[in-house]
């Protein structure tokens, strides 16, 4: 069960159309303490994200009328909220696809409701986060982090990230010329659950954080590749 600290009060809005899904899983949430809405359309997601506050979206992929990606592209055009896909397929494809579009995590069907809250409350956890005012800022080759702030600058640029890049930054800003491996970053970035997630995961975190903070992604200056190992921020 989860902590009623992390969960009470939250609102999720959970986008699935299949009626035996929605039955289980919005009952084990309510009774986990959470306020839920369910939309069964993308449109009816729209309606629901526009009208409401959410502390987090799981959204299905296969809609009646688009698509999860549709949905989190356009979320992701104004806001931050945490973002869980529950899809019925675990090809590579879909998953990069949805990681890409500023997606936080993903859960493949069938899943069990424990894996579900689980990666839930690790997700809250980690939106929720609060840092101490002293030493807020973290620098290094050029890139700021503002942690009482949370932003992130390249140079004078703000850098947008999602709550997963932006703990990943942290991570390395944090442990300068260290290598860290593949099993000890998803066991911080998913609060302990990290053999939940699947390996190719980080994969695809640590090339759209490239994207976003080197000057050629293709060739990486500052966070490297230790190959059997993990990964090392060279920066100073």
């Amino acid at each position: 069960m989860l902590e009623k600290s992390i969960m009470k009060d939250k609102k999720i809005l959970y986008v699935e159309d299949d009626l035996s899904l929605i039955e289980g899983l919005k009952y084990t949430l309510e009774k986990n303490g959470f306020l839920v809405d369910n939309a069964r359309t993308v449109m009816e997601a729209y309606q629901f994200f526009r009208a409401g506050q959410y502390d987090l979206l799981l959204l299905d992929v296969t809609l009646p009328d688009g698509t999860g990606f549709d949905i989190c592209k356009e979320v992701r055009k104004t806001s931050a909220v945490p973002i869980i896909f529950l899809t019925a397929s675990d090809e590579e494809i879909s998953i990069v696809k949805g990681l890409d579009m500023g997606g936080d995590d993903y859960i493949t069907k069938p899943f069990k409701l424990g894996e579900v809250l689980s990666r839930i409350n690790a997700l809250l956890r980690r939106s929720g986060q609060q840092f101490h005012k002293n030493d807020t800022i973290l620098e290094s080759d050029g890139i700021r982090i503002d942690l009482s702030e949370r932003i992130c600058w390249k140079g004078e640029t703000e850098i947008p990230l999602t709550l997963v890049e932006y703990k990943l930054l942290c991570l390395f800003l944090k442990n300068p010329g260290r290598i860290l491996p593949r099993e000890l970053i998803l066991d911080r970035l998913w609060d302990g659950n990290g053999s939940y997630v699947d390996d190719n995961t980080l994969s695809v975190y640590i090339r759209r954080l490239r994207r976003k903070i080197e000057d050629d992604p293709n060739s990486p200056t500052k966070l490297l590749t230790e190959i059997g190992f993990g990964y090392k921020w060279a920066g100073e």
